[in-house]
């Protein structure tokens, strides 16, 4: 199965590199095509001009973009010369609406579309440990998970096209309340003078340890924030999430809040940091 990648950010270049790695990509398309040309002559493969021209030439089509319009906008390019048969794989994080507008273009073109949005941040993408959660039809999950095996170590089909982005917005606002929870409570031990490596390692080992707590703990204490996921990212996610959840009357309690204080981050010019930076307002 040849496969094309479009979107080659933070997590897309390191999905791209492990397909590679397990013979399936053909081609690369990026908006900046100096990036796709630089990462296309690394990996021995076509850098790609225009995504339907990507399109027209592999048999899975894989999508990893930061925005609705973005996801929709590469939908309407390839459809004009994606072949019958082709498998469309978005991993981008967008509304379950946007994909099924996506879905119900490419089936006039009788293209399988999969929301198949992905969590474990740039280090899941860079080591091929994400974890999937898909939407759509199980039979074109099923052809495409090969290809997709090579960059995940969890691949869940969740239900009907719509249904993969309506469980990442449960993985975003669960991400939200660790966030919240986890700079609150270091911001807290440092406020009590407390040896701040021996606290995460201890709390680490116990019952209320995390992957964010491991894996940031340490750097936010030290007033680090290279972005995993950029806090702008993470805001973007909790308005679809906040829009989710008002549309279907669910608490929005642990959104708007983070909402809000992303925005103050933001306003400050912090959006590109990790989303980790919120321990800024904890320690103030």
């Amino acid at each position: 199965m040849k496969a094309g990648m479009i979107g080659l950010g933070a997590m897309g270049i390191g999905m791209a590199r492990n397909i590679a790695k397990a013979g399936y990509l053909v081609g690369v398309y990026n908006r900046t095509a100096a990036k796709a040309q630089s990462l296309a002559e690394d990996l021995n493969v076509i850098a790609y001009h225009q995504p339907e021209e990507l399109a027209a030439n592999v048999d899975i089509v894989l999508i990893c973009v930061s925005a609705d319009q973005d996801v929709l906008a590469m939908v309407e390019a390839i459809a004009l010369t994606v072949k019958p048969g082709t498998i469309v794989v978005d991993m981008s994080t967008v509304s379950s609406n946007t994909a099924k507008l996506a879905a119900a273009m490419l089936a006039e073109k009788q293209v399988a579309f999969l929301d198949a949005p992905v969590s474990g941040g740039v280090e899941g993408a860079k080591n091929g440990t994400l974890a999937m959660m898909v939407g759509g039809d199980e039979s074109a999950l099923e052809k495409a998970r090969p290809v997709l095996e090579a960059m995940t170590r969890c691949i869940m089909h969740m239900g009907a096209t719509g249904s993969g982005q309506a469980t990442k917005a449960v993985n975003q606002i669960m991400g939200a309340g660790i966030n919240q929870a986890v700079t609150e409570a270091l911001a807290f031990a440092q406020a009590q003078n407390l040896p701040m490596e021996k606290v995460i390692e201890v709390i680490s080992g116990g019952a209320s340890g995390n992957w964010f707590l491991q894996h940031r703990g340490s750097t936010m204490t030290r007033g680090i924030f290279a972005p995993g996921f950029k806090l702008a990212l993470h805001h973007k996610d909790l308005k679809i999430c906040q829009n989710m959840a008002t549309q279907s009357g669910a608490s929005t309690t642990l959104i708007d809040m983070t909402i809000a204080d992303y925005e103050r981050l933001m306003a400050e010019g912090y959006g590109d940091e990790d989303i980790s930076a919120l321990y800024r307002l904890k320690s103030d």
